[in-house]
């Protein structure tokens, strides 16, 4: 206990927004120190971590035989034990310079449908790799504190979080989440859905960061006022050979209409079990998105439509988890309030 006491001295303590797609770390006093992609280029037969973060993801789709580049978090929870806690630990590492005496205190959002046994496994996956201290908190609930709702008010607030993995909706009252819903399509469903629609319509094989590619470049929800095309590259699955084709935004449109379709979905079931008081404070107020997904042209006027409410994108939808975490990591009576 003392020695922990002494090493929090020099300890710099860290907020984690641990993220399917993204990792994001705030260093206490220091703001964001890191974002990348939360990619692991291992080799197969020794297990030796090759390559972490952006340089592991240039590898995703490149590999030979010998080298795996693999994502360890799956739909916002950990699916590899071991390539995760060697991925937090390799993040530390760098935010700490290598000062491998000093344990910090973390705080790491996590999706509020997870599991006791997924919260475990992001414990013991964060002890093992040097944390001193770990609190959890509902990425909801990061989002809400990130963008500055005024979360500790007698009114509600709704949020609705899109990130790499899962999709979370929360109204958020009195410190306290009154309702949550978590489901695990978001943008990575979006990715598969591109590169399905393509497979199906042109016998066209194209990788992941193709489809990510195509969905941040002409991928919407909402019909745009001027079409947008784009020229991708992909393997033809009848002759075999390299091929070049021209796609447009309503076709992407049509390959995103059920993953969207689920997430328009999540957010009128979180409206119609909101209780009606706070359901009032929503019609004011309206509903404040963040996350990656949310980025989406067409996103906002969707939902807008769909739900006839005030719709408004956070300024940093990326940051917003993590600025959340990092504030909670700030004000300790907070941080006990909305840990888990």
């Amino acid at each position: 206990m003392l020695f922990d006491t002494i090493w929090g001295l020099f300890s710099s303590d860290l907020a984690i927004d641990l993220g399917t797609a993204n990792t994001l770390m705030i260093k206490k006093g220091h703001g964001i120190v890191l974002r990348e992609p939360s990619v692991v280029a291992i080799h197969s037969e020794n297990k030796q971590v090759l390559a972490v973060g952006s340089e592991a993801k240039k590898m995703l789709g490149r590999t030979p035989g010998n080298i795996v580049a693999t994502r360890p978090m799956k739909d916002g929870v950990i699916a590899n034990f071991e390539v995760c806690e060697a991925m937090i630990r390799y993040f530390i590492q760098k935010v700490h310079h290598r000062r491998t005496m000093v344990r910090p205190r973390v705080v790491i959002a996590v999706p509020s449908g997870i599991t006791q046994v997924e919260k475990r496994a992001v414990r013991d996956a964060s002890i093992s790799a040097g944390v001193r201290e770990v609190f959890l908190v509902e990425e909801p609930m990061a989002a809400a504190i990130g963008v500055e709702l005024p979360i500790s008010e007698a009114s509600g607030n709704m949020i609705l979080d899109i990130g790499g993995g899962t999709t979370e909706v929360a109204v958020i009252s009195l410190s306290g989440v009154v309702y949550s819903r978590s489901v695990r399509v978001a943008g990575d469903e979006m990715d598969e859905a591109i590169l399905s629609y393509i497979k199906r319509k042109y016998n066209l094989l194209i990788g992941e960061r193709t489809a990510e590619r195509i969905k941040m470049t002409i991928g919407s929800a909402f019909p745009l006022e001027k079409e947008q095309t784009m020229e991708i590259k992909g393997r033809d699955l009848m002759t075999g050979i390299p091929k070049t084709l021209v796609i447009n935004d309503t076709e992407i449109r049509e390959a995103l209409s059920e993953p969207i379709s689920a997430v328009v979905e999540t957010v009128k079931i979180a409206l119609e079990r909101t209780p009606p008081e706070l359901a009032a404070d929503i019609v004011d107020k309206g509903i404040i998105l963040a996350g990656g997904g949310s980025m989406l042209q067409g996103l906002d006027s969707l939902l807008r439509s769909e739900t006839s409410l005030p719709i408004i994108l956070a300024e940093d939808p990326l940051s917003a988890v993590v600025m959340g975490a990092g504030k909670a990591l700030e004000n300790l009576a907070l941080l006990r309030k909305v840990s888990i």
